[in-house]
């Protein structure tokens, strides 16, 4: 017999409205059997907008490579990714984007990215210990973009602080592809006992379904289909879909779900978050294979008036779902109101396997659990059509300002050439950022930000945890599948110069229309580059975040995956800096084969994009990452970092400028022989391919004099190219070709380089 629903049925014209795309409407008449209520369409354009079925994504995403005998959640499945650390500790960890919120409301919108993605860690019963944030803004000499620059990184700062968690790490780029559409992409880490790890998936017929946190307001309605198209001059008038955070009221409902995961008082439980508590029932009964009886009446409201579609796709924020028994219903609710937080009884599990939706003794939606959610195939799946785009290429490149400078002994021109290069804030200090943040709470901090990888001990352990996340939208415009791989194979080596052994990867995937089919090719191949390059490292994708529509009436943002990733220091005292010290000897290690094309330091030159990328081969970065970690551990080395953008000159610099941020005098003098060494045969001894060229498998690596003999004979043992270029000076030197370049004006250039914009 047939449920007679209280709602009018919705139109095709509303569908279209909704977000639904044309053919949509028709397969959700076919899947349950009749035409949609007005709510039960508006919860069909919720689940099956972009932002939550991956309906344009999903099918390529399944193909991930996810193999790892540490993996404790399928990927997917999970509101995070879950490895194991060792018998009785699991890392978990997620990123994910706040994009279109943060460029209409910059300050909400990344600081309720922040709490979003700390609300899908510790809902795996895992404590955060760190967040990390890559982040994308138009060139910041335009005040839109300094605007919103200072409040996306004050929204993350405000945010995080004030819930407690320390900032390890992140990453700043400046393109004015992003102008109008800036990147937010957020990540957090913590640490779970594994015999408590909760789930998501519902069960147990006549278990209660408990709404816990804050009350429900009408902020974020449609934020999830908002977040499903194109950014437009409209999109500003679309605040209602940026949700407003509460940090204190964040850091109360993680202590109470933290509490009630580790009593065992919990079957299931997820983050209402894109969708709200639509996604979050929808999702946790579909998992579980279960149905949902929901009574919006009892759901804890902050507003009048509110409609059953508006309590269902509310995106207000710091609120959960749990599934818990009888039993323990009263236990849940005792600790939610001493955090005084409001804990509520909206709904039991049925075995109908459908979602009810109930409001004022009204039945409003009566729908298929499985026909909504996009791991029960219920949502449809797409794989748009592909159009191959040629990449800007110069194969032959000589750019020999430096060189000539060098040569001539012109000290005017090489300042100026490097004062350009690292005062660029693409390769600038990022201190002004990172300072905003709280790097120290929890007392964890080995590394902190500012260097290639947080490092943060695993609390009662001698265990540390390093993370990084790293994106190179400039290498994957010129070619997405290799610049996929020089993009995971930049963490692999952050990781393994702060002396860990990476574990595992989360990506944020930020990319354009995926109707126009030569978005769909950049974003088909990074896809298939990034999971090429897991497959190879043996690195488990656990999860993440696809965002797409990232452009404006100007265009296409850069195409951008960003890589999370995390590694293992089995003792937190073996964990490397990037601080050069004095006093020691300086090496380039690796099979270091720079090129200037698709550089940095040609974009900040000349203004030139152009490819190919570097060559990469990742047999050569994991024979030079296993090398040195194993001389890490046997103490032959005093810091290392990976060459990547600026190349060589930049690394070297950054290690001596970090030393000196520490108060420690340092200075540099190339070794006299550098220049008539074999080795150096790079385009007729081109410096400014030597010097600035990109390159893969390469790192910096200092050396005490004590350790020389051991570092070069383990590393000729290893056959590992190794080149020596030159001594760390007790002073404020910085010596090539017995020129005295003026250190301390390249450290203003590159200290104030971004925080003149602050």
């Amino acid at each position: 017999m047939q449920t007679v629903l209280a709602d009018r049925e919705g139109t095709p014209e509303e569908a279209k409205k909704l977000g639904l795309l044309d053919g949509e409407y028709d397969l959700i008449v076919e899947k349950i059997g009749r035409r949609p209520t007005f709510t039960e369409l508006a919860m069909f354009s919720g689940m099956w907008s972009e932002h939550c079925s991956y309906k344009n994504s999903i099918l390529l995403l399944k193909k991930l490579y996810c193999e790892s005998d540490r993996l404790l959640a399928p990927p997917g499945e999970e509101n995070a990714g879950a490895l194991r650390i060792n018998d009785k500790l699991a890392v978990v960890f997620k990123i994910e984007s706040h994009n279109h919120p943060s460029a209409i409301e910059p300050y909400q919108g990344a600081a309720t990215g922040v709490g979003g993605i700390m609300r899908d860690v510790f809902t795996m019963g895992a404590r955060p210990i760190a967040s990390l944030n890559s982040l994308r803004f138009g060139m910041p000499d335009s005040p839109r973009n300094r605007y919103l620059l200072r409040e996306v990184v004050k929204g993350i700062g405000d945010y995080g602080n004030s819930l407690g968690i320390a900032c390890s790490g992140g990453e700043v780029f400046f393109h004015n592809s992003y102008t109008k559409n800036p990147l937010v992409n957020a990540m957090t880490v913590g640490i779970a006992e594994i015999k408590h790890l909760a789930s998501s998936k519902a069960s147990g017929i006549g278990n209660r379904v408990m709404y816990v946190g804050a009350k429900t307001g009408r902020d974020g309605i449609h934020g999830a289909s908002f977040a499903s198209k194109d950014l437009s001059n409209e999109s500003a008038e679309e605040r209602s879909a940026v949700q407003v955070g509460d940090p204190f009221m964040e850091k109360l409902v993680m202590e109470a779900t933290l509490e009630c995961i580790e009593k065992d008082l919990v079957i299931a439980i997820q983050d209402m978050g894109a969708a709200g508590l639509l996604s979050s029932s929808s999702e946790m009964s579909s998992s579980g294979d279960v149905g949902i009886d929901l009574y919006l009446d009892k759901v804890p409201a902050r507003e009048t008036g509110m409609v059953p579609f508006e309590f269902l796709l509310s995106e207000s924020q710091e609120r959960m779902l749990m599934v818990v028994t009888d039993e323990n219903m009263p236990k849940v609710q005792e600790v939610f109101e001493k955090w005084e937080l409001d804990s509520a009884v909206i709904g039991e599990i049925t075995d109908r396997k459908k979602l009810r939706v109930y409001h004022e003794g009204k039945i409003y939606a009566d729908l298929p659990v499985h026909s909504l959610t996009v791991n029960s195939q219920g949502a449809p799946r797409y794989e748009r059509e592909v159009k191959k785009v040629d990449a800007p290429s110069q194969s032959e490149l000589e750019i020999s300002d430096f060189t000539i400078a060098v040569n001539i002994k012109d000290i005017k021109t090489m300042t100026e050439i490097v004062s350009k290069t690292i005062s660029h804030p693409n390769i600038a200090s990022k201190h002004a950022v990172y300072e905003q943040y709280d790097t120290d709470i929890g007392n964890l901090r080995v590394i902190g930000p500012g260097q290639n990888a947080g490092v943060y001990r695993v609390p009662q352990s001698k265990e540390a945890l390093s993370m990084t996340v790293d994106g190179n939208g400039f290498y994957i415009s010129i070619d997405p599948y290799s610049g996929a791989l020089h993009t995971v194979a930049e963490s692999y080596r952050n990781i393994v110069s702060s002396g860990a052994e990476p574990l595992g990867i989360t990506n944020c995937l930020n990319f354009a229309n995926p109707y126009k089919p030569e978005n769909y090719y950049f974003f088909k191949e990074a896809v298939t580059g990034m999971s090429d390059a897991a497959r190879e490292f043996k690195l488990p994708i656990t999860g993440g975040n696809v965002s797409f529509y990232n452009e404006s009436e100007d265009g296409p943002v850069l195409p951008t995956p960003t890589i999370g990733m995390v590694g293992l220091l089995e003792k937190a005292e073996d964990a490397l800096s990037a601080n050069i010290p004095p006093n020691h000897e300086v090496y380039i290690c690796g099979f270091f084969n720079p090129a200037l094309t698709s550089s940095q330091y040609l974009y900040i030159s000349k203004n030139i994009k152009t490819g190919p990328v570097p060559e990469i081969n990742l047999q050569h970065e994991i024979k030079t990452a296993r090398a040195l970690l194993k001389a890490n551990q046997s103490k032959l080395i005093s810091s290392a970092a990976d060459v990547s953008s600026g190349g060589i000159l930049t690394a070297l610099l950054k290690g001596i400028f970090y030393s000196k941020r520490m108060n420690i005098q340092c200075g540099f003098q190339f070794a006299s022989e550098l220049f008539s060494n074999p080795q150096f045969e790079y385009k007729d001894n081109n410096l400014d391919i030597f010097f600035f060229g990109e390159s893969a498998s390469s790192y910096i690596i200092s050396v005490s004099p004590k350790n020389k003999d051991g570092f070069l004979n383990f590393m000729k043992d290893n056959q590992i190219p190794t080149l020596h270029l030159g001594d760390s000076l007790e002073k404020d030197n910085f010596i090539l070709n017995d020129i005295n370049l003026p250190i301390d004006s390249f450290y203003e250039s590159w200290l104030n380089g971004l925080s003149k914009y602050f």
